[in-house]
Protein backbone atom coordinates (compact mmCIF):
# COMPACT_ATOMS: atom_id res chain seq x y z
CA UNK A 1 0.00 0.00 0.00
CA UNK A 2 3.16 2.67 1.17
CA UNK A 3 4.72 1.45 -2.56
CA UNK A 4 1.63 2.29 -4.70
CA UNK A 5 1.03 5.67 -2.52
CA UNK A 6 4.55 6.44 -3.21
CA UNK A 7 4.08 5.57 -7.16
CA UNK A 8 1.16 7.71 -7.39
CA UNK A 9 2.93 10.94 -5.96
CA UNK A 10 5.80 10.07 -8.10
CA UNK A 11 3.21 10.61 -10.91
CA UNK A 12 1.82 13.28 -9.81
CA UNK A 13 5.02 14.98 -9.04
CA UNK A 14 6.20 14.25 -12.77
CA UNK A 15 3.15 15.59 -14.56
CA UNK A 16 3.65 19.07 -12.36
CA UNK A 17 6.72 19.52 -13.84
CA UNK A 18 6.04 17.92 -17.09
CA UNK A 19 6.63 20.95 -19.89
CA UNK A 20 4.10 21.94 -21.59
CA UNK A 21 2.18 21.29 -25.11
CA UNK A 22 3.11 23.33 -27.69
CA UNK A 23 1.21 24.14 -31.19
CA UNK A 24 4.37 23.32 -33.57
CA UNK A 25 2.66 24.91 -36.38
CA UNK A 26 2.45 28.49 -33.88
CA UNK A 27 5.80 27.65 -32.80
CA UNK A 28 7.11 27.67 -36.52
CA UNK A 29 5.48 31.26 -36.79
CA UNK A 30 6.59 33.14 -33.94
CA UNK A 31 10.15 31.59 -35.23
CA UNK A 32 10.01 33.40 -38.24
CA UNK A 33 8.81 36.40 -36.85
CA UNK A 34 11.81 36.63 -34.26
CA UNK A 35 13.81 36.09 -37.44
CA UNK A 36 12.44 39.13 -39.17
CA UNK A 37 12.79 41.38 -36.26
CA UNK A 38 15.71 40.65 -34.74
CA UNK A 39 18.16 38.74 -36.94
CA UNK A 40 18.41 41.71 -39.67
CA UNK A 41 19.13 44.12 -36.86
CA UNK A 42 21.97 42.05 -35.36
CA UNK A 43 23.74 41.12 -38.34
CA UNK A 44 23.61 44.76 -39.87
CA UNK A 45 25.29 45.64 -36.19
CA UNK A 46 27.90 42.95 -37.01
CA UNK A 47 27.95 43.48 -40.55
CA UNK A 48 29.18 47.40 -39.78
CA UNK A 49 31.17 46.18 -36.38
CA UNK A 50 33.10 44.08 -38.62
CA UNK A 51 33.50 46.61 -41.73
CA UNK A 52 35.03 49.25 -39.01
CA UNK A 53 37.58 47.00 -37.90
CA UNK A 54 39.26 45.68 -40.84
CA UNK A 55 38.48 48.57 -43.77
CA UNK A 56 42.05 50.20 -42.59
CA UNK A 57 43.07 47.64 -44.95
CA UNK A 58 41.40 49.30 -48.09
CA UNK A 59 42.37 52.21 -46.57
CA UNK A 60 46.62 51.66 -46.91
CA UNK A 61 45.77 51.63 -50.69
CA UNK A 62 44.70 54.75 -50.42
CA UNK A 63 47.75 56.65 -48.73
CA UNK A 64 47.37 56.27 -44.81
CA UNK A 65 51.23 55.26 -44.24
CA UNK A 66 51.94 57.99 -46.95
CA UNK A 67 50.09 60.88 -44.94
CA UNK A 68 50.85 59.80 -41.48
CA UNK A 69 54.76 58.58 -42.13
CA UNK A 70 54.16 55.27 -40.78
CA UNK A 71 57.47 53.75 -41.35
CA UNK A 72 58.58 49.99 -40.40
CA UNK A 73 56.35 47.70 -38.33
CA UNK A 74 54.01 50.91 -37.60
CA UNK A 75 50.97 50.04 -40.03
CA UNK A 76 51.35 46.56 -38.70
CA UNK A 77 51.25 47.33 -35.32
CA UNK A 78 48.46 50.03 -35.18
CA UNK A 79 45.73 46.77 -37.73
CA UNK A 80 46.70 44.60 -34.72
CA UNK A 81 46.68 46.50 -31.54
CA UNK A 82 43.45 46.74 -31.62
CA UNK A 83 42.91 43.68 -30.15
CA UNK A 84 44.56 43.84 -27.42
CA UNK A 85 41.69 46.22 -26.27
CA UNK A 86 38.98 44.24 -27.80
CA UNK A 87 40.15 41.06 -25.74
CA UNK A 88 40.02 42.52 -22.77
CA UNK A 89 36.75 44.05 -23.12
CA UNK A 90 35.19 41.14 -23.91
CA UNK A 91 34.01 39.38 -20.87
CA UNK A 92 33.52 42.79 -18.69
CA UNK A 93 30.81 43.81 -21.27
CA UNK A 94 29.10 40.70 -21.21
CA UNK A 95 28.83 41.15 -17.14
CA UNK A 96 27.54 44.22 -17.84
CA UNK A 97 25.47 43.60 -20.11
CA UNK A 98 24.02 40.91 -18.01
CA UNK A 99 23.06 43.70 -15.36
CA UNK A 100 21.28 46.83 -18.06
CA UNK A 101 18.98 46.59 -20.42
CA UNK A 102 20.26 45.07 -23.45
CA UNK A 103 18.96 47.32 -26.02
CA UNK A 104 20.82 50.61 -24.10
CA UNK A 105 24.34 48.88 -24.08
CA UNK A 106 24.30 47.17 -27.39
CA UNK A 107 22.92 50.93 -28.29
CA UNK A 108 25.55 52.35 -26.77
CA UNK A 109 28.86 50.58 -27.88
CA UNK A 110 27.61 50.97 -31.00
CA UNK A 111 27.09 54.35 -31.42
CA UNK A 112 30.64 55.32 -29.33
CA UNK A 113 32.67 52.80 -32.03
CA UNK A 114 30.91 54.45 -35.00
CA UNK A 115 31.86 58.05 -33.49
CA UNK A 116 35.68 56.49 -33.19
CA UNK A 117 35.44 55.01 -36.44
CA UNK A 118 34.40 58.16 -38.10
CA UNK A 119 36.94 60.25 -36.25
CA UNK A 120 39.84 57.81 -37.48
CA UNK A 121 39.77 59.56 -40.27
CA UNK A 122 40.88 63.01 -39.13
CA UNK A 123 43.39 61.65 -37.27
CA UNK A 124 47.00 63.33 -38.09
CA UNK A 125 49.60 60.98 -36.60
CA UNK A 126 50.47 57.54 -35.86
CA UNK A 127 50.18 58.57 -32.36
CA UNK A 128 46.18 59.32 -33.18
CA UNK A 129 46.10 56.29 -35.02
CA UNK A 130 47.00 54.02 -32.12
CA UNK A 131 44.64 55.65 -29.65
CA UNK A 132 41.44 55.24 -32.16
CA UNK A 133 42.26 51.76 -32.97
CA UNK A 134 42.57 51.33 -28.70
CA UNK A 135 39.25 52.99 -28.43
CA UNK A 136 38.06 51.30 -31.22
CA UNK A 137 38.31 47.51 -29.38
CA UNK A 138 37.63 48.64 -26.46
CA UNK A 139 33.99 49.34 -27.39
CA UNK A 140 33.90 46.98 -30.13
CA UNK A 141 35.02 43.91 -28.00
CA UNK A 142 31.47 43.68 -26.48
CA UNK A 143 29.40 43.03 -29.15
CA UNK A 144 29.61 39.44 -30.09
CA UNK A 145 29.40 38.17 -27.30
CA UNK A 146 26.65 40.94 -26.65
CA UNK A 147 24.32 39.90 -29.35
CA UNK A 148 25.13 35.41 -28.49
CA UNK A 149 23.72 36.03 -25.35
CA UNK A 150 20.58 38.48 -26.27
CA UNK A 151 19.89 35.55 -29.34
CA UNK A 152 19.76 32.87 -26.08
CA UNK A 153 16.84 35.08 -24.59
CA UNK A 154 14.80 34.37 -27.55
CA UNK A 155 16.02 31.08 -29.25
CA UNK A 156 16.12 27.84 -28.11
CA UNK A 157 19.70 25.77 -28.33
CA UNK A 158 18.94 23.76 -31.51
CA UNK A 159 17.83 27.17 -32.82
CA UNK A 160 20.81 29.11 -31.69
CA UNK A 161 23.44 27.58 -34.07
CA UNK A 162 22.21 28.75 -37.61
CA UNK A 163 21.31 32.30 -35.90
CA UNK A 164 24.57 32.72 -34.74
CA UNK A 165 25.82 31.53 -37.92
CA UNK A 166 24.32 34.40 -39.55
CA UNK A 167 26.75 36.95 -37.91
CA UNK A 168 29.37 35.32 -39.68
CA UNK A 169 27.92 35.63 -43.23
CA UNK A 170 27.35 39.21 -42.27
CA UNK A 171 31.33 39.34 -41.90
CA UNK A 172 31.67 37.85 -45.56
CA UNK A 173 29.54 40.74 -46.87
CA UNK A 174 31.17 43.51 -44.91
CA UNK A 175 34.02 42.24 -46.87
CA UNK A 176 32.36 42.55 -50.02
CA UNK A 177 30.55 45.51 -49.48
CA UNK A 178 34.25 46.90 -47.91
CA UNK A 179 35.92 46.17 -51.25
CA UNK A 180 32.86 47.96 -53.34
CA UNK A 181 32.20 51.13 -50.99
CA UNK A 182 36.24 51.47 -51.01
CA UNK A 183 36.13 51.41 -54.94
CA UNK A 184 33.48 54.05 -54.84
CA UNK A 185 34.78 56.37 -52.44
CA UNK A 186 38.67 55.97 -53.80
CA UNK A 187 37.29 58.04 -56.57
CA UNK A 188 36.42 60.47 -54.30
CA UNK A 189 40.55 60.94 -53.49
CA UNK A 190 41.64 64.76 -53.19
CA UNK A 191 38.09 66.06 -52.86
CA UNK A 192 37.73 69.14 -50.50
CA UNK A 193 41.71 68.01 -50.08
CA UNK A 194 41.40 64.99 -48.04
CA UNK A 195 42.80 61.63 -49.44
CA UNK A 196 41.05 58.57 -50.35
CA UNK A 197 41.69 57.04 -47.12
CA UNK A 198 39.95 59.40 -45.09
CA UNK A 199 37.11 59.56 -46.96
CA UNK A 200 36.85 55.58 -46.44
CA UNK A 201 36.87 55.98 -43.13
CA UNK A 202 34.35 58.97 -42.40
CA UNK A 203 32.15 57.75 -44.66
CA UNK A 204 32.25 53.83 -43.47
CA UNK A 205 32.08 54.80 -39.93
CA UNK A 206 28.69 57.19 -40.16
CA UNK A 207 26.17 54.06 -40.47
CA UNK A 208 27.89 52.55 -36.90
CA UNK A 209 26.35 55.79 -35.62
CA UNK A 210 23.17 56.11 -37.26
CA UNK A 211 22.48 52.07 -36.01
CA UNK A 212 23.55 52.57 -32.81
CA UNK A 213 20.60 55.10 -32.10
CA UNK A 214 18.20 53.03 -33.85
CA UNK A 215 18.98 50.02 -31.68
CA UNK A 216 18.42 52.35 -28.86
CA UNK A 217 14.18 51.84 -30.40
CA UNK A 218 14.34 48.69 -32.29
CA UNK A 219 16.01 45.85 -30.09
CA UNK A 220 13.63 44.49 -27.67
CA UNK A 221 15.09 44.04 -24.02
CA UNK A 222 13.47 40.36 -23.65
CA UNK A 223 10.36 38.89 -24.97
CA UNK A 224 8.18 39.83 -21.82
CA UNK A 225 8.95 43.20 -23.67
CA UNK A 226 8.93 42.62 -26.99
CA UNK A 227 6.30 45.21 -28.95
CA UNK A 228 6.13 43.12 -31.62
CA UNK A 229 4.88 40.10 -30.05
CA UNK A 230 1.26 39.59 -28.82
CA UNK A 231 0.04 38.24 -25.75
CA UNK A 232 -0.55 34.64 -26.89
CA UNK A 233 3.52 34.96 -28.56
CA UNK A 234 4.67 35.65 -25.51
CA UNK A 235 2.81 33.23 -23.84
CA UNK A 236 4.55 30.65 -25.70
CA UNK A 237 7.90 32.15 -25.81
CA UNK A 238 7.25 31.27 -22.03
CA UNK A 239 6.55 27.92 -23.03
CA UNK A 240 9.45 27.17 -24.77
CA UNK A 241 11.67 28.16 -22.35
CA UNK A 242 9.68 25.66 -19.72
CA UNK A 243 10.28 23.01 -22.35
CA UNK A 244 14.35 23.14 -22.57
CA UNK A 245 16.61 22.14 -19.88
CA UNK A 246 18.26 25.51 -18.51
CA UNK A 247 16.14 27.83 -19.93
CA UNK A 248 14.62 29.16 -17.08
CA UNK A 249 14.02 32.38 -15.30
CA UNK A 250 17.04 31.74 -13.52
CA UNK A 251 19.43 31.02 -15.98
CA UNK A 252 18.43 34.18 -17.40
CA UNK A 253 19.68 35.94 -14.42
CA UNK A 254 23.36 36.89 -13.75
CA UNK A 255 25.00 34.59 -10.91
CA UNK A 256 28.62 35.00 -10.29
CA UNK A 257 29.08 31.31 -9.72
CA UNK A 258 28.61 30.93 -13.13
CA UNK A 259 31.78 33.34 -13.81
CA UNK A 260 33.67 31.35 -11.59
CA UNK A 261 32.79 27.89 -12.93
CA UNK A 262 33.28 29.23 -16.62
CA UNK A 263 36.80 30.43 -15.37
CA UNK A 264 37.54 26.70 -14.12
CA UNK A 265 37.04 24.64 -17.55
CA UNK A 266 39.50 23.59 -19.14
CA UNK A 267 37.40 23.17 -22.27
CA UNK A 268 36.78 26.89 -22.65
CA UNK A 269 40.46 27.16 -22.84
CA UNK A 270 41.22 24.24 -25.50
CA UNK A 271 38.20 26.02 -27.37
CA UNK A 272 40.12 29.88 -27.12
CA UNK A 273 43.40 27.89 -28.56
CA UNK A 274 41.32 26.55 -31.19
CA UNK A 275 39.40 30.06 -31.85
CA UNK A 276 42.89 31.47 -31.93
CA UNK A 277 44.14 30.24 -34.49
CA UNK A 278 41.14 30.64 -36.63
CA UNK A 279 40.44 34.32 -35.66
CA UNK A 280 44.41 34.98 -37.07
CA UNK A 281 43.66 33.83 -40.36
CA UNK A 282 40.55 35.75 -40.39
CA UNK A 283 41.67 38.49 -39.77
CA UNK A 284 44.81 38.34 -41.67
CA UNK A 285 42.77 37.46 -44.26
CA UNK A 286 39.93 40.20 -43.94
CA UNK A 287 42.52 42.97 -43.69
CA UNK A 288 45.30 42.55 -46.10
CA UNK A 289 43.29 40.70 -48.85
CA UNK A 290 43.75 44.60 -50.72
CA UNK A 291 47.80 44.50 -50.11
CA UNK A 292 47.76 40.34 -50.87
CA UNK A 293 45.73 41.08 -54.46
CA UNK A 294 47.86 44.62 -54.98
CA UNK A 295 51.30 42.05 -54.65
CA UNK A 296 49.67 39.80 -57.63
CA UNK A 297 49.55 42.05 -60.66
CA UNK A 298 50.19 45.43 -61.62
CA UNK A 299 46.29 46.55 -60.86
CA UNK A 300 45.47 50.31 -59.89
CA UNK A 301 44.16 50.68 -56.76
CA UNK A 302 40.35 50.82 -57.86
CA UNK A 303 40.47 47.28 -59.64
CA UNK A 304 42.22 45.94 -56.73
CA UNK A 305 39.43 46.89 -54.41
CA UNK A 306 37.29 45.21 -57.30
CA UNK A 307 38.81 41.79 -57.30
CA UNK A 308 38.63 41.35 -53.68
CA UNK A 309 34.31 41.68 -53.90
CA UNK A 310 34.14 37.92 -55.64
CA UNK A 311 36.37 36.74 -52.77
CA UNK A 312 34.12 37.38 -49.85
CA UNK A 313 30.66 36.59 -52.05
CA UNK A 314 31.61 33.15 -52.89
CA UNK A 315 32.99 32.56 -48.71
CA UNK A 316 29.36 34.16 -47.61
CA UNK A 317 27.26 31.61 -50.37
CA UNK A 318 29.35 28.86 -49.00
CA UNK A 319 28.90 29.53 -46.07
CA UNK A 320 24.75 29.96 -46.21
CA UNK A 321 25.06 26.52 -48.60
CA UNK A 322 27.10 24.21 -46.32
CA UNK A 323 25.78 25.46 -42.35
CA UNK A 324 22.34 24.77 -44.01
CA UNK A 325 23.31 21.15 -44.72
CA UNK A 326 25.30 20.99 -41.36
CA UNK A 327 22.38 22.75 -39.60
CA UNK A 328 19.66 19.72 -41.11
CA UNK A 329 22.34 17.09 -40.22
CA UNK A 330 23.59 18.42 -36.91
CA UNK A 331 27.22 17.47 -37.94
CA UNK A 332 29.96 20.07 -37.20
CA UNK A 333 32.97 18.36 -36.59
CA UNK A 334 33.44 16.85 -39.67
CA UNK A 335 32.30 19.46 -42.01
CA UNK A 336 34.72 21.75 -39.44
CA UNK A 337 38.05 19.90 -40.74
CA UNK A 338 37.10 19.75 -43.84
CA UNK A 339 36.58 23.49 -44.88
CA UNK A 340 39.48 24.53 -42.57
CA UNK A 341 41.60 22.14 -44.94
CA UNK A 342 40.63 24.13 -47.05
CA UNK A 343 42.15 27.17 -46.11
CA UNK A 344 44.75 26.08 -45.30
CA UNK A 345 45.78 24.68 -49.29
CA UNK A 346 44.44 28.36 -50.15
CA UNK A 347 47.32 29.76 -47.97
CA UNK A 348 49.87 27.01 -49.19
CA UNK A 349 48.70 28.29 -52.85
CA UNK A 350 49.41 32.06 -51.81
CA UNK A 351 52.45 30.96 -50.61
CA UNK A 352 53.47 29.03 -53.48
CA UNK A 353 55.28 30.14 -56.55
CA UNK A 354 52.80 29.85 -58.79
CA UNK A 355 51.47 32.16 -61.13
CA UNK A 356 49.17 35.51 -60.51
CA UNK A 357 46.27 33.53 -61.52
CA UNK A 358 46.57 30.29 -58.92
CA UNK A 359 47.46 32.86 -56.65
CA UNK A 360 44.25 34.76 -57.32
CA UNK A 361 42.75 31.24 -57.18
CA UNK A 362 44.02 30.59 -53.44
CA UNK A 363 42.08 33.71 -52.41
CA UNK A 364 38.96 31.95 -53.13
CA UNK A 365 40.17 28.71 -51.45
CA UNK A 366 40.90 30.49 -48.59
CA UNK A 367 37.22 32.20 -48.24
CA UNK A 368 35.86 29.24 -49.11
CA UNK A 369 37.02 27.60 -45.63
CA UNK A 370 37.38 30.65 -43.58
CA UNK A 371 34.29 32.14 -42.64
CA UNK A 372 32.72 28.45 -41.77
CA UNK A 373 34.91 27.12 -39.77
CA UNK A 374 35.12 30.01 -37.52
CA UNK A 375 31.18 30.01 -37.40
CA UNK A 376 31.09 26.04 -36.87
CA UNK A 377 33.55 26.24 -34.17
CA UNK A 378 31.40 28.96 -32.08
CA UNK A 379 27.55 27.19 -33.27
CA UNK A 380 28.73 24.21 -31.56
CA UNK A 381 28.89 26.15 -28.11
CA UNK A 382 25.33 26.20 -28.40
CA UNK A 383 24.50 22.93 -29.52
CA UNK A 384 22.00 21.10 -27.65
CA UNK A 385 23.84 18.02 -25.21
Amino acid sequence: MALRRSLSQELVSKEAVAPPEIDHVAEKKLVRKLDWFIIPIIMLLYLFSFLDRVNIGNARLYGIEEDLGLQGNQYQTAVSILFVTYLLSELPSNLVFKKLRPSRWISFITTSWGIIATLTGVTQSYGGLIACRLLLGLVEGGLFPGAAVYLTLFYTKRELALRIGYLFVSAAIAGAVGGLLAYGIGFMDGLCGQRGWRWILIIEGLPSFVLGIATWFLLADSPETAFYLSYEEKELMQARRQRHAGQTESAQRFHKEDVYLGLKDWKIYMFCAGQFGTDTMLYGFSTFLPTIIKGLGKWSTAQTQALTIPCYCLGALSYVVVARISDAQQKRGLYSVIFALISVIGYGVLMSNAGQGVHYFGCFLVAIGLYFTLSLKRTRLWDPV
